[in-house]
């Protein structure tokens, strides 16, 4: 497979002291460190995956890092995000990633996007880079990633991780399937678990995001076989590695239009994330606390997140209760809820759970606690 990138300027005598590793690899050698150094990559998601991506990447001289995330660090995220440090704690997730890999590498421009990405402004930020590599972990962003990627002609390195496993693959649709072609549409939202509930392997992030990082740096350099049409697997547990072959769907809903292909109206919408009014923005909860409204705000997060932060008034109830019937039975009918977690990934769960159990008029916040906060430091 060709380069991505083209061979840029000559290297400084500093350069080819700092990448000799690399100049003495004939698949690699100075028009290839050329190609790196002239690269440009968006890696979306600081987290468990971004965090290793971002520092080999850096680590190997690509020209131009950008980061993309909206969260801040966490205590919780410390335990895989390798990028950030306890002193970090609370701060934009792209400005503690950014001033990691100015450490590292100080030649590397870097380019933070603290932002959602969205359907308004995924296409025009994918356009200025040569890949984009997706460290997210829920599947509205990955299917929004993989359309665009079709749609802007960009190769999307992917890498996802649960529990104790984790796979990675590439998507071109010019040169082999793209996501859809392989999953043409996402599993129920009611089976979707995050790593905050199901938990994973903190060196999962690192065995995964290390992967991503090297075919990243094929496709640059143009070396190898990347992992186009293939994925790979990796049981942590077993130490079992499983490289799978996938095919092209001619008939895929995107790809088979290339870029001529539209983006979705909702990627929400098309992974079961409700836009029906069940949810309340930051600032109009604050409006009705602020109004004396009673309200029954309820945190479903898990005790150590609650006894890290939380809303004034709010009551902890975690997530397994609203499945095993005890939230119910602390929850009054008459009088309005408001459940929040993290992000609004286990709160909409929660509330789908309540109104399975007959409760009407239930709303949870959007982008939980993260959106709270934001609010209350910039409101």
């Amino acid at each position: 497979m060709p380069p991505v990138v083209q061979a840029g300027r000559e290297l400084t005598p500093a350069e080819r002291k700092r990448y000799a590793r690399h100049l003495v690899m004939k698949e690699i050698g100075v028009v290839g460190q050329q190609r790196i150094v002239n690269a440009k990559v968006l890696v979306v998601g600081a987290g468990g995956l971004g965090s290793p991506v971002l520092l080999y990447l850096a680590a190997a001289g690509v020209g131009t890092l950008g980061v993309v995330d909206f969260d801040r660090v966490d205590e919780s995220n410390l335990q895989r995000q390798i990028i950030h440090g306890q002193s970090n704690i609370g701060e934009n997730k792209v400005d503690s990633a950014k001033a990691k890999i100015e450490e590292i590498n100080s030649s590397v421009v870097v380019e933070t996007h603290h932002l959602k990405l969205d359907e308004g402004n995924v296409l025009e930020l994918f356009a200025r880079y040569d890949i984009i590599v997706d460290g997210t972990d829920n599947f509205s962003t990955r299917y929004l990633i993989n359309d665009a990627c079709v749609i802007v002609n960009k190769p999307a390195v992917m890498g996802s991780i649960f529990r104790f496993d984790g796979q990675a693959s590439i998507f071109w649709a010019p040169h082999g399937p793209c996501y859809r072609c392989v999953y043409p549409s996402p599993p129920p939202k009611e089976l979707v678990l995050n790593c905050a509930e199901g938990g994973v392997l903190g060196a999962l992030c690192a065995s995964i995001g290390a992967i991503a990082a090297t075919e990243t740096l094929k496709l640059i350099v143009g070396m190898g076989s990347p992992l186009v049409g293939s994925i790979i697997f990796y049981d942590a547990l077993e130490s079992n590695y499983d490289k799978v072959k996938v095919e092209k769907d001619s008939t895929c809903s995107i790809c088979a239009a290339g870029s001529d292909a539209k983006m979705l109206e909702s990627y929400d919408a098309f992974c079961g994330v409700r836009s029906d009014g069940s949810e309340i923005t930051a600032a109009q909860l604050a409006a009705r606390i602020s109004a004396g409204e009673s309200l029954q705000i309820i945190d479903v997060r898990e005790p150590y997140e609650w006894e890290e932060s939380r809303i004034e008034g709010a009551v902890l109830i975690p997530l397994a209760e609203f499945f095993d019937g005890r939230a119910q039975e602390k929850i009054l009918r008459d009088s309005p809820v408001i459940l929040y977690c993290h992000l609004g990934i286990r709160s909409a769960r929660a509330l789908a759970a309540l109104e399975g159990s007959g409760f009407v008029g239930i709303t949870h916040l959007s982008g939980g606690i993260v959106s709270w906060d934001e609010f209350v430091l910039n409101g």
